[in-house]
């Protein structure tokens, strides 16, 4: 019992942290004169405006190829093939002393998808709104912790030395500014201690509202080129605090690293390839091909399957398809909780308790890892953006479903 409170109290604070684009649709601001002029036609930049309104994300949400210009994550080779035993889920979870059924969870918590395994096998599998096994959701910022295993890549083929260098080494553009002398470690861990405020506030727009705008909505500036001037607002290490923009710089190092490739690319050979992804996925851009980087923060776009083969593999250590994707090691370093709110935040993962860990994306994007049950949920929604009411029911159902032995 207090293991679940534990994991329901942690999903309150992880909604209100895990917010990096609650962008209702706003008016266009005027053009920013001291910027190159948008080449993206008036009425994709309204789309995008109003992508994560509750009135159309049902269909948003699976559509991101038609808003944006997007990089491919190509799939090649065998497919990881997932045992299928289908089961009903006749299960039910309590949330603010009502019981529900696993249906009435569909309905109330805005759900597109839901996948679950157990033991290395589908035991149930829905879609839903005009959604099947060949759909591509929006990870939103599931897409930090898919990151995050990049990084591990990364190190584990040496590309990156030491978490511990300084994230300048690698990326020298970034010096005299408020990443100067940060680690790579502190930027995995949300502890850069610079100040962008996660806030989306259109009206009165500070940083990452200006971000949003001119880098995803205009294609006018890349997303992570506001790390060269960002200021400090903290040393580095001390302070937790939730910033795509930390993700961002890791995928600008993921590029760096990689030998002048991409980040798409660098994902296709080092995870999605050996993964045995069953479908290409893709990154939305912030600009045009030559110009435009993956916006690797909340960008990555995939099946429900595939989520569920990321799940899987990292419930076993990092294996995957006859292949080690990436070391046991870095599983277990990248989901200790070291900082954030409620149970914790690892590198770009969330703890909800000892022995879980999950990928969570605006709106209700989740990849859920239990060990000790060995279970592997995948949940794609599309919540109303001012209410929290779904993330705290949404944990319930995880409790309750982790617990669930289907007969």
């Amino acid at each position: 019992m207090r293991a679940g409170r534990i994991l329901r109290r942690g999903a309150v604070a992880l909604a209100v942290a895990c917010v990096p684009y609650l962008a209702l649709a706003y008016p266009a601001p005027a053009p920013d004169p001291s910027l190159p002029p948008s080449t993206v036609p008036g009425p994709v930049q309204d789309l995008r405006r109003k992508m994560n309104d509750a009135d159309v994300n049902a269909l948003t949400f699976h559509s991101m190829d038609q808003l944006f210009t997007t990089r491919t994550v190509a799939r090649s080779g065998a497919v990881w093939e997932l045992p299928k035993a289908d089961h009903p889920l006749d299960l039910s979870y309590s949330y603010k002393g009502q019981q529900y059924t696993a249906e009435q969870f569909l309905d109330r918590t805005y759900t597109n998808a839901l996948l679950v395994m157990k033991d290395g096998r589908i035991v149930s599998e829905i879609y839903r709104n005009n959604t099947n096994q060949q759909t591509r959701f929006m990870a939103w910022s599931v897409t930090k912790s898919i990151t995050a295993i990049l990084i591990g890549c990364a190190v584990q083929e040496g590309r990156i030395k030491s978490l511990d260098d300084r994230i300048t080494t690698y990326l020298p553009e970034l010096k005299g500014g408020g990443y100067d002398g940060v680690t790579v470690r502190q930027v995995l861990q949300m502890r850069s201690g610079v100040e962008y405020e996660e806030r989306y506030d259109f009206a009165n727009p500070g940083a990452a509202a200006r971000n949003h705008e001119q880098a995803l909505v205009r294609n006018v500036v890349r997303f992570a080129d506001a790390a060269r001037t960002i200021k400090r607002q903290h040393k580095p290490g001390e302070v937790w605090a939730y910033k795509t923009l930390d993700t961002a710089v890791l995928g600008w190092l993921l590029e760096r690293v990689s030998g002048g490739s991409t980040v798409a690319a660098y994902a296709a050979q080092r995870l999605w390839e050996p993964l045995g992804a069953e479908r290409d996925g893709f990154f939305i851009m912030d600009g045009e091909p030559g110009v435009g980087r993956e916006f690797n923060g909340a960008g990555f776009n995939a099946t429900a399957r595939d989520f569920a083969r990321i799940g899987q593999m990292m419930l076993q250590d990092g294996q995957a398809n006859g292949h080690q994707i990436v070391s046991p090691e870095w599983v277990r370093e990248s989901t200790k909780a070291t900082g954030g709110p409620g149970p914790g935040y690892g590198y770009q993962w969330w703890i909800p308790n000892d022995h879980a860990f999950q990928a969570i994306g605006l709106q209700g994007q989740y990849i859920f890892v239990d060990r000790a049950t060995r279970t592997v949920v995948v949940k794609l929604s599309y919540f109303p953006n001012d209410d929290m009411g779904p993330h705290e029911e949404t944990s319930a159902f995880l409790e309750a479903v982790s617990a669930w032995k289907p007969r």
